[in-house]
């Protein structure tokens, strides 16, 4: 039997707004990481969930470090 992949999670948090470079200040992403989301492979997922994590580090909007990796 063929062991298939889980989706990874939207980072999405019901914070949905953008600041002055188009970023969402709940989740960290821009306008088309969000609206491709839905079409992106698991790959391209992590990829940009890293890039919010860098995000959210150069604005100072993260208070924990993350402890698991997705």
């Amino acid at each position: 039997m063929m062991d298939v992949e889980r989706p990874v999670a939207s980072p999405c948090v019901s914070v949905c707004a953008l600041d002055d470079a188009d970023i969402c200040i709940g989740c960290q992403r821009n306008v088309e990481e969000i609206t491709r989301w839905s079409r992106m492979d698991n790959r391209e997922r992590r990829h940009v969930l890293s890039l919010c994590l860098e995000r959210a580090r150069a604005n100072g909007q993260l208070l924990i470090e993350p402890t698991k990796s997705f």
